[in-house]
């Protein structure tokens, strides 16, 4: 077994959670004496490791040979697949789905075409009320091929009905597809360019997204049609920082689902990251009231309504949560208080057990390092910005990388490391010219800093103020929003100017705008 397979199995087994280790166990000892079976003895082993250790396994288990393990672990591999897809039938409609399917190909190859036929059509009842288009074309192909060669005693018109059954079907596969590509695609372009930049960049969308937006009437689209759609929209909205249609579109992919509150229960995951893009706008639009509604929805949602293995959805949920968490201390000024949630978060990044990917992992270290620079901690902030910023493939999320910098080099200014902000400066401005993502407001930052060291003390409030003032400009430019989004950069400026902690403005604008009062400190 490569070394690529042998830590996808050490990965299953460490996801596995007690229940499904039982009913492995089970399973594969219902007929055999577990002394016969070496691939359990085997999994009972691997269960006690945190790393694969090849040397042990074959001193510890006699009866394997270093010739067959290969053989064996990829044995192993299969039987938990199969234990687990036996255990999660019942709960996931298209693995059952699936099995009807398989059933009907025995009793097929068995020349039992009538039981064939009517086992098809129970799965394909099944995948339509699912809305499983592409299972309903599979069974279609399947129920074709048996009408097609055999004299079952159908009604006369059971070809046309078939022939009529399948154009729709694939039509509206096809349909769905279209629409899941471009949201797919979408996705894809905003993880390499993040917001647009330019007028060039969102002409370039734009047309993009039209380009690949398929015809439709909207009140002809049927579920999956409709959620792809919104999904594409939120992406193409989000890019071109259009906070209002991204707003709008979060809450018609919510709305979709609580129009039928049976597709929350069969596509939880699609649900969660609905919420979790509604929670996103309404944080970018700033409707704090709303956010705390929507939030308390999330965070109340019972997981065990799910028809999926707990896995992936414990991984969407605790995912949105912290960051969803996380901007509603950004939003309320409570960062102190917002650093109780880092031990915990750091702990699940550092263990990972959901496989969280690289990316999220980065926009989680920068929104730990802004966490801490709010609550004036700009050590802390450092270790974490130091972690993107060292990343081997800095082309990976340019926008994160790029901010990254920024807040390092307030960071060390707030210490007093005025030396190495003016080294890191030709860096980090070489750094942004080579991703060509220097923008005006990040011009005006690199500028003031350059050239505080040769500023009186005297002089400091003056230029702060003047650096405040261009930035309120800027931040009304469609092309210069993008930097507020990741750092409250006016409210920093405020602070300096009268003495006072970050965090201290972001709360007292807090209090102002909600009419719970005003702070002084």
């Amino acid at each position: 077994m490569a070394k690529q397979q042998t830590d996808h199995l050490m990965q299953l087994i460490q996801t596995l959670t007690k229940s499904e280790k039982r009913h492995f166990r089970l399973l594969v000892k219902r007929n055999q004496s577990s002394e016969d079976l070496l691939f359990l003895q085997l999994f009972n082993l691997l269960d006690k490791q945190k790393s694969y250790d090849e040397q042990l396994i074959l001193r510890k288990i006699s009866g394997i040979k270093k010739r067959q393990l290969s053989n064996l672990k990829a044995h192993l591999y299969r039987q938990l697949l199969l234990s687990l897809r036996l255990q999660y039938r019942a709960q996931n409609v298209d693995i059952e789905i699936r099995e009807r399917i398989d059933y009907a190909r025995i009793l097929y190859n068995k020349g039992l075409y009538r039981s064939s036929l009517e086992i098809l059509d129970k799965a394909k009842l099944m995948a339509k009320n699912a809305r499983m288009n592409t299972l309903v074309l599979e069974i279609l192909d399947f129920e074709k091929l048996i009408e097609g060669q055999y004299v079952t005693g159908s009604i006369s018109t059971r070809a046309e009905e078939l022939a009529n059954a399948s154009k729709l079907a694939t039509s509206e596969a096809t349909q769905v597809h279209a629409f899941s590509n471009l949201s797919l695609q979408l996705y894809g372009l905003y993880l390499k360019l993040g917001l647009v930049r330019t007028q060039k960049e969102k002409e370039q969308v734009k047309a993009f997204f039209l380009d690949n937006l398929p015809a439709h009437i909207v009140e002809d689209l049927g579920f999956y049609e409709k959620l792809y759609l919104y999904q594409a929209y939120d992406w193409y909205s989000l890019m071109c920082q259009d906070l209002p249609l991204y707003y709008k579109y979060a809450q018609k992919w919510v709305d979709l689902f609580d129009e039928d509150q049976e597709m929350i229960r069969l596509e939880m995951p699609l649900y969660l990251k609905g919420l979790h893009n509604l929670l996103n706008s309404l944080f970018m639009v700033g409707r704090y009231k709303r956010f705390v509604e929507v939030l308390g929805r999330l965070e109340n949602f019972d997981l065990k309504n799910s028809d999926k293995p707990s896995g992936n959805v414990e991984s969407l949920y605790h995912l949105f949560r912290f960051i969803h968490r996380i901007n509603l201390h950004y939003q309320e000024g409570t960062f102190s208080e917002g650093t109780k949630l880092i031990p915990e978060l750091d702990n699940m990044i550092r263990s990972n057990p959901y496989n969280w990917d690289v990316h999220r992992i980065l926009v989680f270290y920068y929104k730990i390092a802004c966490m801490y620079f709010g609550c004036s901690d700009y050590e802390k902030a450092i270790d974490y910005l130091n972690i993107i910023i060292n990343q081997k493939n800095p082309d990976f999320r340019q926008d994160t990388q790029c901010f990254a910098r920024i807040l390092s080099l307030l960071a060390h200014y707030e210490l007093g490391n005025e030396q190495l902000v003016i080294y890191q400066i030709k860096s980090v401005y070489r750094f942004l010219i080579k991703m060509e993502n220097l923008q005006q407001v990040q011009q005006e930052i690199l500028k003031f800093l350059r050239k505080l060291p040769r500023i009186h003390r005297s002089d400091l409030k003056a230029e702060f103020t003047q650096l405040r003032n261009t930035l309120v400009e800027l931040r009304n430019h469609p092309y210069e929003k993008r930097p507020f989004v990741y750092l409250d950069l006016i409210s920093w400026l405020e602070g300096k100017m009268e003495g006072r902690t970050i965090q201290a403005v972001i709360r007292e604008k807090f209090l102002a705008r909600t009419g719970n009062g005003l702070i002084t400190n």
